[in-house]
């Protein structure tokens, strides 16, 4: 049986952030600036997505002599459904607010 979750707060940005333009490949890092997410969030959330078949995953054709090839991502037809049925105001933003601290109070 398969239960069918939202994804997380972080997931549903980087979907978003796919859609945006969901022809174009995407490189990890670049994703992970435009979300606010670290590589120990990001790389899981793509391995993940890639997996349940919502991602593509290739590796760079060309890359720039002395760096190694990177891998590129982009949104499948099942992962640009996915994208559109999030609603944008449902679902709170990648980075959790800070939080605000209390005046300290005296002892009197």
């Amino acid at each position: 049986m398969t239960r069918a979750r939202q994804p997380s707060p972080q997931t549903a940005a980087v979907l978003r952030a796919l859609a945006a333009d969901p022809a174009q490949w995407r490189y990890g890092y670049e994703l992970g600036q435009e979300v606010g997410l670290k590589a120990g969030s990001l790389y899981p959330i793509l391995i993940r997505l890639s997996d349940r078949g919502l991602l593509e995953a290739s590796w760079e054709a060309d890359p720039p002599q002395g760096r190694p090839p990177r891998h590129l991502y982009r949104l499948t037809a099942a992962g640009l459904e996915m994208a559109s049925a999030l609603a944008p105001a449902a679902t709170p933003a990648a980075t959790p607010a800070p939080r605000v601290r209390p005046e300290p109070r005296g002892a009197w």
